[in-house]
């Protein structure tokens, strides 16, 4: 059995990811800024203010959920806004990351998240283009600071249905439009990438680390 640290662990992708990985028999320790009903063993912590609670546990994996959809025009946003994504992003997964590393064990595995918006420029993304970008960059100097005792890669997503997303799915309208624009014409679905953290934080990856894995219906890579 192997025990994994989750960070933002109330989103609804580590909600599923959380089911997948305990139903294949391992243990994994839930860290929210609030409560969840449905699982009393929550700890409560705010990685971005740095106010993470000690756990006692060595950890086979870490993995840092919290992210940000900011969507507007460069000419609206103001440096608050830059400010904000980055600290959400990147400074919560830094402190996170320097909490728990020592407990870490020998083989373990860390998994922060992206956006297909990084590598496929799109208009009102700068703000979250910005910060996650700058997760990519964090991935890969960690991943060859860290070896070769812990491996560390990222995932790239596209838009997924989520809470995080509502907003932009909230019609049939909407998602048919933005299924559209897949290769795959259809939105990510919170155990698409479950399936693929699953396979980053377990053994089967064993020999990839400092690697972007774009999860995003095609839409980085493919032009139909």
């Amino acid at each position: 059995m192997k025990t994994f640290l989750f960070i933002g662990a109330n989103s609804d992708l580590a909600i599923e990811a959380r089911k997948l990985i305990e139903g294949k028999g391992n243990k994994v320790i839930s860290i929210s800024r609030n409560p969840n009903e449905l699982y009393p063993d929550f700890l409560v912590g705010n990685a971005v203010l740095n106010q993470l609670p000690e756990i006692s546990n060595e950890i086979d994996g870490l993995v840092y959920f919290p992210g940000s959809i900011n969507l507007k025009p460069f000419r609206s946003l103001k440096s608050t806004d830059f400010q904000q994504d980055f600290e959400i992003n990147v400074l919560g997964a830094i402190h996170a990351i320097q909490c728990y590393a020592k407990q870490l064990k020998e083989g373990s595995s860390i998994v922060l998240f992206s956006t297909v918006a990084v590598q496929t420029g799109m208009p009102f993304h700068s703000a979250v283009s910005v910060a996650k970008g700058a997760v990519e960059g964090l991935t890969r100097a960690l991943a060859a600071e860290f070896a070769p005792k812990v491996r560390v890669n990222c995932i790239a997503p596209s838009l997924t249905q989520t809470k995080l997303a509502g907003r932009l799915l909230n019609s049939e309208e909407k998602v048919e439009a933005m299924a559209n624009r897949h290769p795959l014409k259809k939105i990510g679905k919170p155990k698409d990438l479950a399936n693929a953290l699953e396979f980053l934080l377990l053994d089967n990856s064993s020999w990839m680390t400092g690697q972007i894995l774009a999860i995003d219906g095609g839409m980085s890579s493919l032009r139909l």
